[in-house]
């Protein structure tokens, strides 16, 4: 039986320096806000449960959301809904949850770690843009797993009002169940109408109504 072999993953990118981990949850679903959290550990702070977010069970996320609410420095979240997101595009509404994360932080000082290529910079902080950010670094990955946690919560939430499109289960991400309800069900005020929701031409009107709408 082949055995799954945890990765040890780094406590800082620099020793010596307060870090902030960033990540978002959330941007590839057709419904639903983007989420994304930031995180400062402390410099010593040990975790063999922490990874990244998307390969633990929720079982697995809800004991590492405790441990991190815990012992964290400072931690928080950003929201922009999927309003904000078809007016800006995904990417730049993802950064923009960071943001928004960080402004709650007051933070005087910083590196900042990114998960992913690319972002827009925050103030005059210095950041470092990590691939596979939330696989490598502690503080990347407690803020993946705070941002999912709570990007679930809403879903489930909005679940309870448009059961139909089983976010219960896949928390609004393009499954088939859920592209098939949105053609039988039309779409709700939560999807993101950017998004690739039906066949064309349908989607070619609802792209020009979404251009006309938020130009």
């Amino acid at each position: 039986m082949k055995k799954t072999i945890a990765v040890k993953l780094k406590s800082y990118y620099k020793k010596g320096q307060v870090e902030i981990g960033c990540d978002e949850a959330g941007r590839g679903c057709l419904a639903g806000p983007v989420v994304a959290a930031a995180v400062i550990l402390p410099s010593n702070f040990k975790s063999k449960l922490i990874r990244d977010s998307k390969k633990m069970s929720f079982d697995e996320r809800q004991e590492a959301k405790a441990i991190i609410m815990e012992k964290a420095i400072s931690f928080a979240i950003g929201i922009l809904d999927n309003h904000a997101i078809d007016k800006h595009n995904i990417l730049n509404a993802s950064f923009l949850a960071m943001h928004q994360a960080l402004d709650q932080m007051n933070l005087q000082g910083g590196h900042l770690l990114i998960d992913g290529n690319r972002f827009i910079p925050y103030r005059d902080f210095d950041h470092t843009c990590i691939i596979k950010g939330d696989d490598k670094f502690l503080s990347i990955a407690a803020a993946s797993i705070l941002a999912k946690c709570h990007r679930d919560d809403i879903m489930v939430q909005l679940h309870e009002q448009f059961p139909m499109y089983g976010w219960m289960e896949n928390k609004g991400y393009p499954t088939e169940l859920h592209r098939q309800a949105i053609i039988e069900h039309g779409h709700t005020n939560f999807h993101r109408r950017s998004f690739r929701l039906y066949p064309d031409p349908l989607q070619l009107n609802l792209f020009q109504q979404t251009f006309d709408t938020i130009k």
